[in-house]
């Protein structure tokens, strides 16, 4: 098996196997998408009444919109992920409590009229667990509104719900070649001069393209002219990005190592019928 790099950036990665099946691809790809820890807010508990601020105002605690919607706004913000935490239960303390080794805890208190943003929220205890986009709005809050509340966030993975899911986007197709005739074609000089690091290999006779990276050129070639066009089963083209939750590349080698985990289950499971 081969593994490149093809672009990385902090939230987005693109990248090329080789030797490997459609299966074990699309078990990467299920990986991705549904196996990796993520922080999350879990639980909301808002405090209703009166607030007074420093300055001794009084805010009425309500909002225009319900709890619950609040709560599943929360829950939605990317939150930074420390992969060395434990998931709640594998911590020694009853299920509905945490700790610091699983929970991270937040506070959000402000004052109308003003936009709540995601920003706003503040972690208690450590501050590399702010929210990745401080600018995320939660609620508008009127004249004499306030919002005051405390917050749970617990590791899980989107295989429980969709606010654990680390990528999107997630894809992959196969390596590509697109074989053009120089004598049957007129475009394959201006579409070289435009996709030079799609050029695979040129001879006197012909040119071969790839449209592994990315060259709208290319659509010329295979729009008006009527070229070879040759898949390969065992090279995969995969590229995703991730929420900023964690990194592109702190999601991928998660993911290989957790894919290797599962093949030795099932290999250690096969073994015992």
């Amino acid at each position: 098996m081969e593994f490149k790099i093809l672009q990385l950036e902090d939230k987005y990665i693109k990248f090329e196997i080789k030797g490997i099946t459609p299966a074990i691809a699309n078990a990467l790809r299920r990986t991705l998408i549904n196996d990796i820890p993520k922080l999350a807010i879990h639980k909301v508990i808002f405090h209703h009444g009166q607030i007074r601020d420093m300055e001794g105002r009084v805010y009425d605690s309500s909002t225009p919109l319900f709890d619950e919607i609040i709560a599943h706004r929360l829950g939605l913000i990317p939150l930074p992920t420390d992969l060395s935490m434990n998931f709640r239960d594998q911590c020694d303390h009853p299920p509905d409590e945490g700790c610091p080794l699983c929970t991270v805890t937040y506070t959000l208190n402000k004052h109308g009229p003003a936009t709540v943003y995601s920003g706003d929220l503040i972690p208690v205890g450590d501050e590399k667990f702010k929210p990745v986009d401080s600018l995320i709005p939660i609620v508008k809050l009127k004249e004499n509104q306030a919002i005051l509340l405390e917050a749970e966030a617990i590791l899980g993975t989107a295989r429980e719900h969709a606010k654990w899911q680390v990528t999107s986007g997630v894809a992959y197709k196969y390596h590509r070649e697109i074989e053009v005739k120089k004598s049957e074609s007129e475009l394959w000089e201006k579409v070289k001069q435009a996709c030079t690091e799609n050029v695979l290999y040129e001879d006197d006779e012909k040119i071969v393209f790839t449209d592994d990276i990315p060259c709208k050129s290319l659509a010329e070639i295979l729009s008006f002219e009527n070229p070879e066009i040759r898949e390969d089963n065992s090279w995969f083209i995969f590229q995703f990005e991730t929420d900023g939750s964690l990194s592109a590349r702190d999601t991928l080698e998660y993911a290989i190592k957790r894919l290797k985990e599962r093949f030795a289950t099932l290999r250690e499971t096969a073994s015992l019928r």
